[in-house]
């Protein structure tokens, strides 16, 4: 049996995680808990096997907090990365709002909870129809669906998914209210167990990359070492290393496996010029036209 950490039931967390682990959901036994740092603890304290992790968003880009525990406050490898849709609806009682005519009144809505990330997705929305409306963050939104259904005719509503709706027996004011519909959410599988899943040749490998001191061409000299092997990077972003102001290291993903010998002697020369590597992982990536294919076998 496996265990997994993750964000409450009915979040993006908890839909992605199913629809991950689709294959063997019988044998997976899910830890919901409300805060991000839990589910990192989880793991980190042997109480599950592995941790669901948000890490990334089309419209938001990266999850900043959550990096920021996996680079300083765990250790725990990277083992897998997904996507997965991230629909967010307006979720509350309809009964509220309806007008004389049963029409959407939202001048009714006093204040909208959600996530921050899934809040940031929806601006368009919120600026068009409840400029008026008080906003607030809390640890999830399947947490801001539970809280709407536990203040009923307070003029109080969330943005969530339609899995916390039906859970939480609360109606969908609005569907995908996102700004982009090509709204994906990326996710880290992180734990010390390796995963063995579904085959797939898109492997990438995770690295923190920290310079000696800031001098003129540092990050140059980086660079270039994958440069001239062809070695691709997809993604690189400097972070603050919270030594002190001004200091940042670099969080680089690649398109190639660790078991490269290319890659490896890449990053063998970035240590010989006095800069420090972190292997944060080297695993699968795997779309969502990957994952949903299954189902349809």
């Amino acid at each position: 049996m496996k265990t997994v950490a993750l964000l409450p039931a009915g979040s993006v967390s908890d839909e992605a995680a199913k629809l991950f682990f689709q294959d063997e959901d019988d044998q997976v036994q899910y830890r919901h808990h409300r805060m991000i740092s839990d589910v990192f603890l989880s793991t980190v304290n042997d109480i599950s096997q592995y941790s669901v992790i948000p890490i990334e968003n089309t419209i938001d880009g990266s999850v900043s907090l959550h990096l920021d525990w996996l680079v300083h406050e765990v250790d725990l490898p990277i083992q897998a990365e997904w996507v997965y849709p991230s629909n967010q609806n307006l979720i509350g009682r309809r009964v509220e709002l309806e007008d004389e005519r049963g029409e959407i009144d939202y001048s009714r809505i006093k204040k909208v909870i959600s996530h921050p990330v899934a809040m940031s997705q929806c601006l368009n929305f919120i600026r068009k129809h409840l400029p008026h409306a008080e906003t607030e963050h809390v640890s999830s939104t399947a947490e801001s669906v539970r809280i709407v259904k536990d203040h009923p005719n307070e003029g109080m509503f969330a943005i969530g998914t339609k899995t916390a709706a039906i859970n939480n027996g609360l109606d969908i004011i609005a569907e995908s209210v996102t700004d982009h519909q090509n709204n994906y959410t990326r996710f880290f599988l992180v734990g010390n167990k390796p995963y063995q899943g579904l085959e797939t040749e898109q492997i990438r490998t995770s690295i923190l990359i920290t310079l000696p001191e800031d001098f003129p061409g540092a990050l140059h000299q980086v660079l270039s070492a994958f440069a001239w092997r062809r070695i691709n990077l997809s993604r690189i972003e400097s972070r603050p290393t919270k030594k002190k102001l001004g200091s940042y290291y670099f969080y680089i993903e690649i398109k190639y496996s660790l078991n490269e010998l290319l890659l490896q002697m890449a990053l063998k020369e970035i240590e010989a010029i006095g800069c420090h590597v972190r292997v944060l992982g080297c695993y699968p990536s795997y779309t969502y036209d990957q994952l949903t294919a299954k189902q349809h076998v």
